[in-house]
Formats: structure tokens, sequence, C-alpha cells
């Protein structure tokens, strides 16, 4: 994942998975006044097969923009975000955030966002984005132990990152997908955020709400649930999307450029 946390697939049961995937550069014909390429990779064959579940990730590389709200009663967030370069813009009624493709910046209206801008300019987009977002470069795949749910054993893939990859390249991912359709079931995750330190604190979200959006099997929904290591509990929250909308063409230039408002984030001392 280029950006980020969140940045979270199915494993590879054969030696390639063991090397890594292969890259293959082609160019896009679809976008223009740009020399930009994509990267066709041959990702380990379960992983492929969970992508094919949702639709397939070479239709998930032909949108350039996706937009998401988030409902909330006082202050809706609908999220942007340049899938190609993965500059992204938040904008709500109290407060606009946003990744210029070097900085995260922040429009706090009457100080009303308290929260860390580095940490959630893009996080909901990572959740959002499963499993596509695993498909990103700089990542290492490998088998993880089966996570076992109300009977049912879900095989996974552990995911981890090349050094030097996103803000936290010591956070770990692991899909579990259903044993028969491959949709993704669970993603569970660690965080190491600022600390830098290695975790084995896993948190478990469930995929289990999916809606059809242009071809690419999506969310509806993602829930949180309580654990103890990798026994699942009871159900904590759940999170809603709306308004779902790909594009293939990118927003205007500078959409996502800090406005003259704005302040760039300043990481604490």
């Amino acid at each position: 994942m280029k950006h980020f946390l969140f940045i979270l697939c199915a494993l590879c049961c054969m030696t390639s998975c063991k090397n890594g995937a292969k890259r293959e550069m082609v160019t896009s014909d679809t976008k223009t006044n740009e020399t930009e390429a994509i990267e066709k990779i041959n990702y380990p064959k379960t992983l492929d097969s969970v992508f094919d579940a949702h639709g397939g990730v070479s239709l998930w590389k032909q949108y350039r923009t996706m937009t998401f709200t988030i409902p909330k009663d006082e202050n809706p967030e609908t999220h942007i975000t340049d899938l190609y370069s993965r500059k992204d813009r938040i904008v709500t009624p109290n407060y606009n955030m946003g990744f210029d493709g070097q900085r995260p910046w922040l429009l706090n209206k009457e100080q009303a966002y308290a929260g860390n801008v580095e940490f959630y300019h893009n996080l909901m987009f990572y959740f959002y984005a499963m499993p596509f977002v695993l498909a990103d470069d700089g990542i290492h795949y490998k088998e993880a132990e089966p996570l076992q749910y109300d009977g049912i054993s879900y095989p996974g893939i552990q995911i981890t990152y090349g050094e030097g990859i996103g803000a936290s390249p010591k956070d770990e991912y692991y899909l579990h997908y259903h044993p028969e359709t491959y949709q993704m079931t669970w993603l569970g995750y660690t965080v190491t955020y600022r600390t830098g330190e290695d975790s084995d604190n896993i948190k478990w979200i469930r995929y289990d709400d999916w809606g059809n959006f242009n071809g690419l099997i999506l969310p509806n929904s993602i829930s949180w649930y309580d654990y103890e290591g990798m026994n699942i509990k009871a159900l904590r929250n759940t999170v809603k999307f709306e308004q779902v909308a790909l594009a293939k063409n990118k927003k205007p230039e500078g959409f996502y450029d800090k406005p003259d408002r704005a302040q760039y984030y300043v990481k604490p001392e």
C-alpha cells in the first residue's frame, strides 16, 4: 500500500507466493495528458481468486476516482480519493481535510476537528476499498492461520509491507475469505502508528454486507468486533457507506490542494 496504515489478501499456497508477486509494466490508455503507467501484477493464485470474487483487479484499475459518504447525524463525511495518486479530500459541514500528494492538511471550521489528520485522512478509504487496496505495490503475501468463526474455517493471507512503504510499514494485515465463494469476510490488522514497534494485538473487522458498484463488489457497511486474540466475540460497532460512486475521470487540477485558509498538519515534537 502506498500511503498509510491500512492499507490492507488472499494467500498463495504456491512457491511463487514466497518470492513475492512479479510485476510487469503496461501503459494505460485510460489516462490523458500523462505519462504514468499502471502496474500489472501477477498476484498469488488465491489472491487473484479473491479479487475475481469482487469484480477483478483489472476492472478496479480502470477507475480513477472513488467517492463515498459516511452518514452522521450532524457531520456526514464525503470522502473523495484519486485511485492512482492516492490524493484525497474529506468534505464535511464542520471541517475539510485532505492529502495533496505530499502532506495532509486541515481546514478546521471553528476548531470542530480534534483528531489526528495524518492518521485519519485516508483511513476509511483503505478500509472501504478492500480487498483491492491489497493490490498495491510493496506488499508481501504469505499464508496465515485460518480464522474460525461460527463453525466456518476462513483461510487467510498475511500482508506485510516493504521497508519504507507507508507511514507504518510494520503494520500487518490478515485477509480471511470464505472457503467456497472466495469473498473477503474478515480483516485483521495491527496498529503501530507512531510507536514504530511491532504489535501482536490484532483488531478484527467483518465484511458481510456487499453491494455491486459498476461491477465491483464493495461494502455497504463494515463492522468491528470485540476479540481475544483470534477468538471473535460480540459486535461492537458498524460503519455504513452511502452515495458510492466510481469514475474513470480524475478530478480537476488542484482539487486536492490545500485551500488558502487550511493548515498543513505538523507532527508533534
